[in-house]
């Protein structure tokens, strides 16, 4: 059993950056796969960023690549998500997930994860 806890969400304005973090429980968080998802009013969750076990493989969705960037760092148990140059576009409430050792599917489908955070909203005024 994973948990998962998100943070660092707020009300920026546009071009302003923002870091989320995301802290797991448990003793083998190197082994699970995570990624970063986000919903915003009236509109289906959507991918936005993986990162394997490791973090040596990246993932983003073509909305935010070159201005979002995933890391984790495996001694923290903890996932983060740099928000840079954001846009009104990106509010939404953002989740963090966690795919187990032994699953497999894509990264870039919520279906494939196995644990869920509550969620931060990311509000982006233009």
């Amino acid at each position: 059993q994973v948990q998962l806890v998100e943070s660092g969400g707020g009300l920026v304005q546009a071009g302003a950056s923002l870091r989320l973090s995301c802290a797991a429980s448990g003793r083998t968080f190197s082994y699970y796969a995570m990624g970063w998802f986000r919903q915003a009013p009236g509109k289906e969750r959507e991918f936005v960023a993986a990162i394997s076990g490791s973090g040596s493989n990246t993932y983003y969705a073509d909305s935010v690549k070159g201005r979002f960037t995933i890391s984790r760092d495996n001694a923290r148990n903890t996932v983060y998500l740099q928000m840079n140059s954001l846009k009104p576009a990106d509010t939404a409430v953002y989740y963090c997930a966690a795919r187990g050792p032994y699953d497999s599917g894509s990264l870039y489908y919520s279906k494939n994860y196995n644990y869920w955070g509550q969620g931060t909203q990311v509000t982006v005024s233009s």
